[in-house]
C-alpha cells in the first residue's frame, strides 16, 4: 500500500515545481513562495511526484482530493465485479408444483445477488400462445418482486420468450458503501484539521453526511404525531 503524500509543512525541500489549482504549470519557486500561494488560495500544498527534481507539487483542496478519489475507487470495484447471471427454464403449461420450485431457485438466485435470465420454451402448437409466455414471466416478476426487478422486459427470442430479473440492492451492500463514504469522509476532516483548517466542511464530503444523516433518520408516521400530541 502506498503512503499518503506529504502537504503544506511536511515537504521539506527548498524549492517545487508548483502546478497551480488549475493544472497550469507555475514553474520552479522556493518552497516558501508556494506555501505562500496555498495559504492565498486557501487550498493545500501537495507533493504530487516526490521523486522528481525538483519534486512536483499541487495547490489543491486535499480533504476533497482525498474523498473524491475514494468515491471513484468504489465505482471503479463496483464496475469490476463479476455480474453472475443464473438461467431458469419453464413451460408455459408448467404444473403448480414445478412453478413453486423453480419460483424457489429464482428466489435463491436473488438473494445471493445473481441476476436470473428466465426462458420460457415454446413446443408445437404452444408457439401460437404467445401470450401464455408471457403471462407466465408477469407472474413470476410479480411473485418474487421482494427481492428483484424486471431488468429486461419479455421478449420473443425464436421459439422461446426471454426476460431478465435483477436483484434489488442488498442493505449489506448499502451499509458497506455508507461505511466507505463515512470513511472517506473522516479521512478529509482529519486532513482540514492537519492542514490548520478547522472550519465546518461545506464540499461535497459535508453534504454527503448531511444526506447520509438524512436518509439514516427514523420516519415519523402521522399516526405517531398524532399520538405524541395527545400525551
Amino acid at each position: 500500500m502506498s503512503a499518503e503524500p506529504r502537504i503544506n509543512d511536511r515537504i521539506r525541500v527548498p524549492e517545487v515545481r508548483l502546478v497551480g489549482p488549475g493544472g497550469e504549470q507555475v514553474g520552479i519557486v522556493p518552497l516558501a513562495k508556494a506555501m505562500e500561494l496555498a495559504q492565498e488560495y486557501d487550498l493545500d500544498l501537495v507533493e504530487v511526484a516526490a521523486n522528481a527534481r525538483p519534486p512536483v507539487c499541487k495547490l489543491m483542496d486535499y480533504g476533497k482530493f482525498k474523498y473524491e478519489s475514494a468515491m471513484k475507487a468504489r465505482e471503479a470495484r463496483k464496475n469490476q465485479a463479476h455480474t453472475v447471471i443464473k438461467e431458469m427454464k419453464l413451460r408455459p403449461k408448467i404444473d403448480p408444483h414445478d412453478y413453486d420450485t423453480k419460483k424457489g431457485h429464482v428466489e435463491r438466485f436473488l438473494k445471493q445477488g445473481d441476476k436470473v435470465k428466465i426462458t420460457i420454451m415454446f413446443r408445437g402448437r404452444e408457439q401460437s400462445r404467445p401470450e401464455l409466455g408471457y403471462r407466465l414471466l408477469q407472474r413470476l416478476a410479480t411473485d418474487v418482486q421482494e427481492l428483484g426487478f424486471i431488468e429486461s422486459n419479455p421478449k420473443q427470442d425464436g421459439r422461446n420468450m426471454i426476460m431478465v430479473l435483477g436483484p434489488h440492492k442488498k442493505k449489506t451492500e448499502a451499509m458497506a458503501e455508507a461505511r466507505e463514504a463515512q470513511a472517506a469522509r473522516k479521512d478529509a476532516r482529519r486532513v482540514a484539521v492537519e492542514s490548520g483548517d478547522e472550519r465546518p466542511d461545506e464540499s461535497e464530503a459535508g453534504r454527503a453526511e448531511a444526506a447520509a444523516q438524512v436518509a439514516e433518520a427514523p420516519v415519523e408516521s402521522d399516526a405517531e404525531s398524532k399520538a405524541e400530541e395527545q400525551v
